[in-house]
């Protein structure tokens, strides 16, 4: 008789067959299901009772939503997150939102790579048809990505360092900090943990009732999180650059400059504008001691990137300022990164596609190098897409909710830039809405450029040229 380990190896083979055709046909539809089948099983864990302190089963809308927002590293939240979940559901939550800012499949291609100390074509597929890695199109790997598929087994390490050295570096410089604020040594190092973790991967999430309350104008608490959350924005392909610049290897690619700088411009043009409109509102930063309101201006034009903290009541903003961060939300981090929104770079090339348009040049060009137009009809597709769900899901939370619309919007960019801030509509919304959110963060955590190749049935060839006719534009 044939043993069971023979009766299994023709069915293993059958699905490793399975996964091998599904990977190269389309990695990014493989990335997707596999990203939403992680959302469900987290669903499905915060569901039951042992999750919730009172041992009470959890509603399916409240679960699902804080599932969704925990693997999509949004930071959104239904329930109050430093009471609600047991230790048993505060550890799924951890674990979620670790292999959500990591990647579902970099993080399985980091473990194949740990025991085999080797990567095969399809384990670097894998990864590179991550989200957090790069955005993928319909269209074959070029050579010009930024991240090519010889440099995906140095990049996982890089992900693997950098995630642990970061996070355990933030924990000690937080830890003693909530030492000196009353909590015990173990409720010190493991709230110190969940704040770093929360800040790296962009989340957003606290683990104390009061949240920053305690430490709103204390630089020590709020810059460490600060370069936390900077470090996650930037996008592991620009720490994966600096790090082998450290070593005195390669030089810093256009897509690492540009995140740099465009980073760096809009987190001051940010803080100036939160500042200048904030500075004499009693109700958040005008309350504040004058020279701790630059450091809170600073640090929510840091957030916008993605990190979701907040140190004064957001629904307390004017409507002008909740504008600001709007925008600042919407184009979120670096890409590649555990930031959302549709990237600096993004940004960057439509107003490097402007000014070569206003100066009548034929290409773009960025220190000292010229731009496929590919990437700027990429980036195009980006933001029409974006912007495309933000109104759909505007107009449908507006249909569910009596809330005003600069409260509903602000909520809604922030899902779909995964960055985590709100005016306090989120807590408030019906089940209908917690499920047009749960979809909002799912499709800006995916991505759109993903979301639309993982739904094409087929890359299309043409093998012919239509006639050319210029349109009127403008």
């Amino acid at each position: 008789m044939r043993t069971q380990a023979e009766v299994s190896r023709p069915v293993l083979r059958r699905i490793r067959t399975f996964v091998d055709t599904a990977v190269v046909a389309s990695p990014a539809r493989f990335a997707t299901v596999i990203f939403t089948s992680l959302v469900l099983v987290l669903t499905a864990v915060l569901a039951l009772p042992i999750a919730t302190v009172e041992r009470s089963a959890t509603p399916l809308a409240d679960a699902l939503f804080t599932a969704v927002s925990t693997i999509c590293v949004t930071g959104l939240s239904v329930v109050d997150m430093a009471t609600h979940w047991s230790t048993f559901g505060t550890v799924a939550i951890l674990i979620g939102l670790q292999v959500g800012g990591i990647g579902v499949l970099t993080l399985a291609s980091m473990l194949g790579l740990i025991v085999s100390r080797r990567l095969g074509l399809r384990a670097k597929l894998m990864a590179a048809s991550d989200t957090n890695l790069q955005r993928i199109h319909a269209g074959p790997v070029s050579e010009s990505q930024t991240v090519k598929l010889g440099d995906i087994g140095g990049l996982l390490s890089t992900v693997a360092i950098s995630v642990l050295a970061i996070e355990l570096a933030v924990t000690v410089l937080i830890t003693p900090r909530l030492m000196l604020a009353g909590f015990d040594p173990w409720a010190a190092t493991w709230q110190g943990f969940y704040y770093a973790s929360s800040a790296f991967t962009n989340t957003g999430f606290m683990p104390n009732p009061e949240g920053l309350e305690p430490f709103e104008t204390d630089p020590w608490m709020l810059g460490s999180i600060s370069i936390a959350v900077i470090l996650g924005s930037l996008g592991f392909p620009v720490i994966f650059a600096l790090a082998r610049l450290s070593r005195g290897e390669g030089r810093l690619s256009v897509h690492v400059k540009l995140t740099l700088v465009t980073t760096t411009i809009l987190f001051v043009l940010g803080a100036i504008a939160i500042y200048a409109l904030e500075w004499a509102n009693p109700a958040t930063i005008g309350a504040q001691d004058p020279a701790a309101r630059p450091m809170t201006a600073g640090f929510l034009s840091i957030m916008t990137r993605s990190g979701g903290f907040s140190n004064v009541d957001i629904n307390e903003m004017h409507g002008s300022t909740l504008l600001i961060m709007d925008m600042l939300m919407f184009v979120g981090g670096g890409s590649a990164s555990t930031a959302g929104g549709i990237k600096v770079t993004t940004l960057a090339v439509l107003f490097l596609a402007a000014l070569a348009e206003a100066r009548g040049d034929e290409n773009m060009q960025a220190f000292n190098r010229r731009l496929p137009s590919d990437v700027l009809r990429l980036s195009v597709s980006v933001v029409l897409w974006g912007a495309t769900i933000v109104a759909v899901a505007t107009i449908a939370l507006l249909v569910v909710t009596d809330e005003p619309m600069d409260r509903v919007l602000f909520d809604v960019i922030s899902a779909f830039a995964t960055c985590g801030l709100s005016t306090g509509v989120t807590a408030e919304v019906p089940d209908a809405g917690k499920y047009i959110l749960a979809a909002t963060m799912w499709a800006g955590r995916v991505g759109t450029v993903t979301l639309a190749a993982a739904l094409a049935a087929s890359q299309r060839r043409q093998l012919y040229t239509l006639p050319e006719e210029r349109p009127i534009v403008g």
